[in-house]
């Protein structure tokens, strides 16, 4: 039996056209760069893509890769290990397989939790709100709300997600829309209103737009520094008779 690739759950067309219509600068980005494109596969569950999400934090891809791909030989099947098998496994050979200590932890409570029904099935999580899911999956060790939103995104193909924290928005949309500092993740969400319901496909085009820009230009964009807060008049009488003293 084939396993067809999903389709995206909403109209990619119609949302395109309504950050098009509503945004010259999205409208711009969705011309001239590459459309939206989630990778989603059919036969990935919760478990199965979070486990590879956590292999692959903090490391570089092709690392990471390695790594995954010596898990997942140990495995009777060759393939990403059940629950049940990856809570047998030993720490020492999780550890040479090159896994770090905080990964075999997050690991083997990942499982824990998909056993006991805290991570749900590819089906459950279908009929879950984003919100439900993110309280359900950052409650597993070494999963922060960036995991689960990468894979609202990109294996649900969830809509309306708005990655606040993520560098690439940041910057892109600082970029996108001429702005010399980069967004607080505050500032980002408040800003991202306009693009509802629709905020996982205008986060793709301020990727897209960091891209573009290269590295050379979004290295410069920092975070706007805090303002200092004028003295009071309390303070200033309290300096000067410091001073006189």
């Amino acid at each position: 039996m084939i396993n067809h690739p999903p389709t995206l759950p909403f109209d990619l067309d119609a949302a395109t056209k309504h950050l098009s219509a509503s945004d010259e600068t999205l409208a711009e980005l969705v011309r001239s760069t590459a459309p939206f494109h989630a990778d989603m596969e059919a036969h990935k569950s919760p478990y199965e893509a979070l486990l590879e999400a956590i292999a692959y934090q903090s490391i570089s891809g092709k690392a990471a890769a390695t790594i995954f791909g010596r898990v997942k030989a140990l495995s009777k099947t060759g393939g990403i290990p059940a629950p049940q098998e990856m809570l047998k496994f030993r720490t020492q050979a999780l550890r040479k397989a090159g896994l770090s200590g905080a990964k075999v932890l997050a690991m083997k409570d990942l499982a824990k939790k998909t056993i006991e029904g805290v991570v749900p099935t590819l089906e459950e999580s279908e009929k879950l709100s984003d919100e439900e899911l993110v309280k359900r999956l950052v409650s597993v060790r070494g999963i922060g709300a960036w995991t689960v939103e990468m894979f609202l995104i990109f294996r649900l193909g969830r809509p309306d997600v708005l990655p606040i924290h993520d560098l690439g928005v940041q910057k892109g949309l600082s970029v996108a829309y001429g702005k010399k500092h980069k967004p607080s993740p505050k500032e980002l969400l408040a800003f991202g209103e306009r693009w509802r319901p629709y905020r996982t496909v205008a986060s793709w085009y301020m990727w897209r737009a960091f891209q573009r820009a290269g590295y050379a230009a979004t290295n410069k964009i920092k975070h706007k520094k805090p303002k200092r807060s004028k003295p009071t008049s309390k303070a200033k009488l309290s300096t000067r008779r410091q001073k006189r003293r």
